[in-house]
């Protein structure tokens, strides 16, 4: 188990890593922490750049046994933290509000036990994950070469969540974070005069009809399977002038769905929608994805495992329901038996990418623990 030397330097280094957050794509610095911190551990492997910035550390027992995955995440949010903390961001504009500082020093913690006592078999693989937070990181990592020597037959993850007790861990078989997926639509016409907008093509009638079309596509409600939900989020049409009537315009949407075939019939019926109304005014329509985020769901013998784990270490188990947001940890459901828990941040804490949120740092040692125990189940 971790000592209490322990927790003090796993607390001070989430607190150095909150100071320096990285972008997705960029946590060259992070990775490089997390690799310098853990090397005393002795992995049997290092493997370094995965996806990107990933960095993966492999335990192996002395016997035969399956492969086991821990993963967490690397990067930050483009979000500017509110002063008042000694460890507040020190990047302008960069922040760790969503807790992946958090995450990633519970590996670090699992490491130091792996170091001092390897597994009796198989092998235990820390995944130190990039680019969660715009849904390219895991993809990157499951299609890097070296990834294929690696891949678990078991993952497991955890990521933190205000609004649940602190310390209360949640964790149900099945769907457990929707999938979503964002897509830019770009509306072509012709400019004109503004006091001869016959001249032009304008694509305001069609964005007027696509606002209202696409929002309808889906309403949102319980979280059912049938759940469905578009959510505007930027539109923007000519320049801010008076004397031109406008060429084109762009509208921004994210799609978000249960699980991934549903998604899938969304984006059909999202792009004809907008093919359609683009055609009514004679605009030219091009489009483009972004954060593309596969649906989460719980293996369900993963989850019996993961529940016994936590229940063994006799930490609180909680009902509850799957997310509306997404996380990228449900793309490696195609590679393994998979099960992710919420743990709670606090009722009264601020909520993920919110400018004041911050880990609490009393999780890590539960999140290590919960991890460990179950390790040793599958690995002895």
């Amino acid at each position: 188990m971790l000592t209490n030397a322990d927790i003090a330097e796993l607390t001070a280094l989430r607190r150095a890593l909150h100071a320096a957050p990285e972008l997705s794509g960029q946590e060259a610095a992070t990775a490089a922490a997390m690799r310098a911190f853990t090397a005393d551990t002795a992995p049997d492997q290092v493997l370094t750049g995965l996806g990107g910035h990933g960095v993966a550390l492999v335990y192996r027992g002395a016997g035969s046994g399956p492969r086991v995955m821990i993963r967490a995440e690397l990067d930050a949010l483009p979000i500017e933290e509110l002063p008042g903390r000694p460890w507040r961001s020190t990047h302008p504009g960069r922040g760790h509000l969503c807790g992946h500082d958090g995450h990633a020093v519970i590996l670090a913690g699992l490491a130091r036990l792996m170091g001092r006592g390897r597994p009796a078999r198989g092998e235990v693989v820390l995944l130190f994950q990039p680019a969660e937070e715009d849904g390219s990181g895991a993809a990157a990592v499951i299609a890097d070469p070296c990834f294929g020597g690696i891949a678990p037959d078991w993952a497991f993850s955890l990521h933190n969540l205000p609004g649940l007790p602190e310390g209360r861990f949640v964790l149900e078989p099945g769907p457990n974070s929707c999938a979503s997926v964002g897509l830019r639509l770009m509306l072509t016409g012709r400019t004109s005069h503004a006091a001869e907008p016959h001249k032009g093509i304008s694509p305001a009638m069609a964005l007027a009809r696509l606002i209202p079309g696409l929002s309808a596509l889906g309403r949102g409600g319980d979280l059912v399977p049938d759940f469905r939900l578009v959510t505007l989020t930027h539109i923007r049409m000519g320049e801010p002038v008076f004397g031109i009537t406008p060429g084109e315009a762009t509208l921004c949407a994210t799609l978000r769905t249960l699980t991934d075939d549903r998604m899938a019939a969304l984006k059909a019926e999202a792009l004809a929608l907008a093919a359609e109304v683009a055609a009514v005014d004679g605009l030219s329509l091009a489009h483009d994805w972004h954060d593309d985020f596969a649906a989460g769901a719980n293996d369900a013998e993963a989850t019996r495992l993961f529940r016994a784990a936590i229940a063994a270490e006799n930490l609180p188990l909680i009902p509850g329901e799957p997310l509306r947001a997404s996380e990228d940890f449900g793309r490696f459901k195609a590679t393994a038996r998979c099960a992710m828990a919420w743990v709670g941040a606090g009722e009264a804490s601020p909520a993920l990418h919110n400018p004041d949120y911050d880990f609490p740092d009393g999780l890590i040692p539960l999140g290590v623990r919960a991890f460990h125990r179950v390790i040793r189940d599958l690995c002895g």
